[in-house]
């Protein structure tokens, strides 16, 4: 199988990696910060990146048919645990409020800084995706 490029139009275009890379029916989704349309960190705190950050995810899951049920593994950069933690009700809410109340396996991984000096968190995962949804780019 070759992997295909999975890069959503409502997203920033990306240079030099993928928003995701389609093998087969197995999503692996790259990683997101909380960057909005223009390139910028979202303002506000965790629960705003949060939303921001698991909303481009999304966004690449769903150009490829996938659903927020389809995420099997989901990984949690966090330049601040315990105020992740503080939070954590919140998040909870924005997650049901985006996904539903399924929850893949996950892992929070705490971590000095991420690639944009203002982000708090990194969000990436992995779907794999049904047969009768999926939808190749450029397929």
């Amino acid at each position: 199988m070759t992997p295909v490029a999975v890069n959503p139009a409502a997203l920033p275009s990306p240079r030099g990696y993928s928003h995701g890379t389609l093998v087969g029916n197995t999503l692996h989704l790259g990683g997101q910060t909380a960057l909005d349309a223009e390139m910028k960190i979202v303002p506000g705190g965790i629960v705003e990146q949060f939303r921001q950050a698991f909303g481009n995810l999304l966004t690449t899951l769903r150009e490829a048919g996938g659903e927020p049920e389809d995420l099997v593994s989901v990984t949690l950069y966090l330049t601040d645990i315990p105020g992740y933690q503080a939070r954590g009700k919140e998040i909870g809410q924005v997650w049901r409020e985006l996904a539903g109340p399924v929850y893949p396996a996950m892992a929070g991984i705490g971590c000095t800084a991420l690639w944009q000096p203002e982000a708090m968190i990194e969000i990436l995962g992995v779907a794999v995706i049904p047969e009768h949804r999926l939808r190749t780019p450029g397929g």
